[in-house]
């Protein structure tokens, strides 16, 4: 037995004795289904990010850089991960207030409706279980590849390890395992990447080399490998994807169920936002990591095939074994955790969300049906091929366009009905799934942002013709009204101030980015291209140089909107606020 595949089986057995450990003080379904509403913010950045870095990023991801976008991926300025921060303010917080145990049941509970709660959790099975599947047989394929086992039996592990705990402590025990694996394959990557970095002579020296890289010209410039042979026949057809594809998953990132549902275990609406903000940090953080190292693995071995295993091949060959067991190990985690976030909330949706009425459910019941669950999941691992495509028609995108805008217009619009809502998610969802199922089965062929613009275009018009009709009822304004109150223990000067130093951070992130960009990259791009001014100075006439300014443009100013609406709504100095601790006052007063 190698190093590798003692190092992945003494982290999946650590996860699985941790994850069941937590489960011994479940006794009601509040912790079961949101840890108890008492997790620290540690927790829910943990999960946060855990829950969407999945072998997607260390593996598909990690290709596309290395295949040809390595400069676009690293210069833009990272535009989906601004759901967090606007996702947390704008949706996060007033999730939390409903106390709702899942997201769907929230969509029931603000508009009154069961059926719109059944079909978001249909959503969720669907297009999450279809994720569920993609990554458990991508963690299998992995474990087959690094361990030597049978298909077959890598398959019941990877299914095994994160089933039990997810299965048993719910919610609890998936925070903290994925809180676990985030800091483990956060620790290795950074590690790893300064490593191989070091060995190409340095970042500049590495971007320069990058750039005079024949066999795949143009791969370090700001848009990447485009024209004849891509999906982007000019710059502009690969801006435009960028631009669409981010929006899309920053609506995902705001109020995608994997990723809002974290919300609903936070500890306070402070740890909501401050956890949300953070993750933002890591994520973008880590994903110049993972796509800067599947770049300039090209100056080592520019013909990796299957380009997915560029970083496999590079944890194997370019580091010291124990450093690349880590890293493998950090990849197999990032699917694991990325499984057990799925596992628990198709669970959830199934258990709580489909019947025509609310059951009469039991800590006990919840796991069965959890585990139930999870053997159909192992069933159509095993007989679906492991390359398939069809269920990834159902995720990322397709909860921007179908939840999206239900999602925030649930919370900011007055007019919007439960009809209004519930045929605005149909919508939304089946006219981004039908265009994209027409262009995978090659009836037509269209831009690959096509859908998720479709789906949501036709979504916003079907909830304002469908509202214009319509009409709110009283329910559903008190049930909004209610969530825009906000709880008088958050109103606080001491955990607001603390607060606002994640905004903060953004604004220094904001201004820092471009100096770097600038410095490290652009400066030693031109170099390599002959860009450079005769002086040696920085040439700005180029496209990579002012696009390294966007991440100034686009973070500083929303993270300065971020600080005014978080000191207007917590701080105890507004009118507003000193009404509600007076209200609250005079409450406690009475009782």
């Amino acid at each position: 037995m190698d190093l590798f595949t003692v190092t992945i089986s003494i982290s999946i057995l650590i996860y699985i004795a941790i994850g069941s450990y937590a489960g011994r003080g479940i006794k009601k379904l509040d912790d079961y289904f949101v840890a108890g509403r008492r997790a620290p913010t540690l927790l829910i950045l943990g999960t946060l990010v855990a829950s969407v870095m999945s072998t997607a990023i260390f593996m598909g991801e990690a290709a596309f850089t290395y295949d040809g976008q390595f400069g676009a991926y690293l210069l833009f300025p990272g535009i989906a991960v601004t759901g967090y921060m606007l996702g947390a303010l704008f949706f996060g917080v007033y999730l939390r207030r409903s106390r709702a145990p899942t997201v769907a049941d929230f969509f029931g509970q603000r508009f009154q409706s069961r059926r719109l709660q059944q079909f978001a959790g249909f959503t969720i099975i669907l297009g999450l279980g279809g994720y569920l599947l993609i990554v458990t047989q991508g963690a299998a394929i992995l474990l087959a590849d690094l361990t030597g086992l049978e298909f077959v039996t890598s398959l019941f592990v990877a299914w095994f390890s994160y089933t039990l705990f997810t299965m048993y402590s719910g919610s609890k025990g998936v925070i903290i395992t994925d809180t676990l694996m985030f800091l483990l394959f956060m620790g290795a990557t950074v590690v790893f990447v300064f490593y191989i970095v070091d060995g190409f002579g340095g970042i500049s020296t590495a971007i320069t080399e990058m750039a005079r890289l024949e066999s795949k010209k143009d791969i370090a410039s700001w848009v990447g490998i485009v024209g004849e042979g891509t999906d982007w026949p000019t710059a502009l057809d690969y801006v435009i994807w960028a631009v669409v594809i981010d929006i899309s998953w920053a609506l995902v990132y705001a109020v995608g169920p994997w990723q809002a549902s974290r919300h609903l275990m936070a500890r306070n609406e402070h740890v909501v936002l401050r956890a949300a903000i953070l993750a933002s940090f890591c994520v973008i953080f880590l994903q110049m990591l993972v796509y800067g190292a599947g770049g300039l693995i090209n100056l080592a071995n520019e013909n990796i095939t299957p380009s997915e295993t560029v970083l496999i091949w590079a944890a194997q060959t370019m580091v010291p074994e124990m450093l690349g067991a880590l890293l493998l190990a950090g990849i197999i985690a990032a699917a694991l955790s990325s499984a057990s976030t799925f596992l628990s909330l198709v669970g959830f949706s199934v258990s709580n969300d489909m019947g025509s009425k609310p059951l009469a459910l039991t800590v006990n019941a919840t796991r069965k049906i959890m585990l139930a669950t999870s053997v159909i999941i192992l069933v159509c691992c095993y007989f679906f091929p492991p390359d398939i495509f069809w269920f990834m028609l159902f995720i990322g995108t397709v909860f921007g366009s179908s939840w999206g805008p239900v999602g925030l217009m649930s919370i900011w619009s007055k007019r919007i009905t439960k009809d209004a809502a519930f045929w605005g998610m149909v919508s939304g969802f089946f006219m981004n799934v039908i265009p994209a199922t027409i262009d995978y089965l090659g009836i037509y062929h269209m831009p690959e942002y096509y859908p998720a613009v479709i789906g949501t275009v036709v979504s916003i018009v079907v909830i304002l013709v469908v509202s214009a009709r319509g009409k709110v009822s009283r329910e559903e304004k008190i049930y909004r009204m209610r969530l825009h109150q906000t709880p008088p223990s958050d109103i606080d000067r001491v955990n607001t101030i603390k607060t606002l130093l994640a905004p903060l951070g953004l604004v220094v992130y904001g201004c820092t980015m471009p100096v770097l960009l600038l410095k490290y990259y652009v400066i030693p791009y031109q170099i390599g291209t002959g860009e450079i001014l005769p002086d040696g100075s920085l040439n700005w006439d180029t496209p990579e140089a002012l696009i390294s300014l966007s991440a100034f443009v686009l973070h500083v100013p929303l993270a300065l909107l971020a600080m005014k609406i978080i000191w207007g709504r917590y701080s105890p100095q507004s009118r507003r606020n000193q009404n509600i601790l007076r209200r609250a006052q005079s409450a406690s007063g009475k009782t």
